[in-house]
């Protein structure tokens, strides 16, 4: 990790004292009143204590190889809200501890109030931006959502940057006034404001304060932007400077260099900036692709919302005045741009087909999402205990229709069409591995030679998106959309790896055998 030892005024990023776990440590899970865009409203929050919580939640960092205990204690107590909860460390691979991943009725029961369990995993091989989340329902779009961060100490393109810390941190995130599940009860959501690094206003709201990204001129930065979304994409960029994409969902990518970033939920990426412009204050923006509710027509950066500051040493404490590019002088970013740094090139014979084909189309039906007609709906019993208690063919699994297997060791090649599901695009994501996408949703070219590769992209209605990954980590690993609404409405399917070889591969601590249990005997206002 490149660290640049200079006053911490000059790179900081959150203007609230930034909480960090390195590597093991404290969630305390809580229901906080918080007001991010100057409206209170209750919440469900993490932090190494319960007075430090807020949003998003502490920093968790370490390094590649390293081992990571991290103890979630459930002190929630609002009874409007779901009192249980579970995390899930998103992009991680979990080899060999499937039991930790975190979706809760795929992998584990929920925690329950009142207790706590330790999520014990080893990063042996990643290294790379990610985050965490609720895995309970639509719990994360509450609040509980925060940055996770795996250093390389010999990363080969640190020579591209001199700072690469906790300050430089870029979350996205939609905020709702609304709870969580009253947003899902309405139908498509409209959220209120985009906080960015916690920090945002809201349409027609008072001029809450915007978070402000501090750097000296000349220095080179390494931004690690993470959307946290819940449910829109959204178009970043920072007046006046050019972005080198040099990360996508953990994997390292040869630089390609931007001005606008369309990032989708979930989804990751590094850029170097370069702070070559005069002293001053510039705009931070992204806009959502649905846009605030009460935008005004045509402005959707009226009075500061959808933006921050990047502000340079030495200017002053003011708001920026700089103006976006033209539509005719936006560089984007597109999959067919991204190619991983190393050891490129998708897994299969170089042709469509050439590999275990699974076809899967997206569908909506009285108000659920489907794939493949099938609708998915949590099972009571986790899927993961399913198969440690004997139900060994994955056609016997729960739910019913919902559940995939797959033959290990063999390439999976799973074209993804959006059919007729609205609110697309739908960023899919698959636990427990990158894949290669060997055909995006905005294109008809098949790439088997350097394909980017990640853990996170869209499907778009009607057109095809197609990955290929090596079934090399048994579990049953969850294969979604992370719209959260979306999901919450069934948009997810559960793929069973190897499952002969899923108890011997992911031995499970005896903390984790008492979860169901405890959750069983809980009372209706303990869920």
């Amino acid at each position: 990790m490149r660290l640049l030892l200079t006053s911490l005024a000059i790179h900081l990023i959150y203007s609230q004292a930034l909480d960090i776990i390195r590597n093991n440590g404290v969630l305390q899970i809580v229901n906080k009143e918080l007001s991010p865009d100057g409206f209170s409203r209750p919440t469900v929050l993490a932090g190494t204590s319960a007075g430090s919580a807020t949003f998003p939640g502490p920093l968790i960092q370490g390094n590649k190889g390293d081992t990571f205990n991290i103890d979630v204690v459930d002190s929630l107590t609002d009874t409007t809200m779901n009192r249980t909860t579970s995390i899930h460390w998103h992009g991680l691979f979990q080899e060999h501890t499937n039991w930790a991943d975190g979706p809760s009725f795929v992998t584990q029961c929920p925690i329950a109030p009142g207790n706590s369990f330790l999520y014990r995993f080893a990063v042996p091989d990643q290294a790379g931006t990610y985050w965490y989340h609720s895995h309970l329902g639509v719990q994360y779009c509450d609040g509980l959502r925060g940055p996770f961060v795996v250093y390389d100490p010999h990363d080969p393109q640190a020579y591209m940057y001199d700072v690469d810390d906790e300050n430089t941190v870029i979350t996205l995130a939609d905020w709702y006034h609304p709870k969580a599940f009253q947003v899902l009860a309405h139908g498509a959501a409209v959220s209120n404001a985009t906080l960015i690094n916690g920090q945002g206003r809201y349409p027609g709201g008072p001029d809450a304060s915007l978070a402000v990204v501090n750097v000296q001129a000349g220095k080179r930065y390494r931004f690690r932007l993470i959307s946290m979304s819940c449910d829109p994409n959204y178009l970043f960029s920072i007046d006046g400077h050019n972005l080198t994409v040099i990360e996508s969902d953990g994997v390292s990518t040869t630089p390609v260099t931007v001005n606008q970033i369309q990032i989708y939920a979930a989804q990751r990426y590094s850029f170097v900036l370069t702070a070559n412009q005069p002293v001053g204050n510039y705009w931070i923006r992204a806009s959502p692709n649905t846009q605030l509710a009460g935008t005004p027509a045509n402005d959707p950066f009226a009075n500061g919302i959808n933006s921050a500051i990047l502000r340079y040493n030495g200017a002053p404490n003011a708001d920026p005045v700089t103006i976006a590019p033209s539509s005719s002088g936006v560089v984007g970013i597109t999959e067919s741009l991204i190619h991983p740094l190393q050891n490129p090139g998708a897994p299969g014979s170089p042709y469509p087909g050439g590999a275990h084909v699974i076809n899967m189309t997206l569908g909506f039906n009285a108000g659920a999402f489907t794939i493949n007609n099938y609708s998915f709906v949590s099972p009571s019993v986790p899927v993961l205990l399913q198969i440690l208690s004997g139900t060994q063919p994955a056609q016997n699994l729960l739910p019913e229709g919902s559940v995939f297997g797959l033959q290990k060791n063999e390439v999976y090649e799973i074209n993804i069409n959006g059919g007729t599901a609205p609110g697309g695009p739908h960023p899919f994501h698959l636990h427990g591995h990158n894949f290669d996408v060997i055909k995006s949703f905005d294109s008809s070219e098949y790439n088997f030679k350097n394909p980017v590769r990640r853990d996170t992209t869209p499907v778009a209605a009607g057109e095809t998106t197609t990955i290929r990954f090596v079934t090399d980590n048994p579990g049953p690993w969850f294969l979604h959309c992370h719209i959260d609404f979306h999901l919450a409405a069934g948009l997810a399917v559960v793929m069973a790896e190897d499952v002969p070889d899923v108890k011997s591969n992911n031995p499970v601590p005896l903390e984790w055998d008492a979860l169901c249990p405890i959750y069983d005997n809980l009372k209706p206002d303990q869920l």
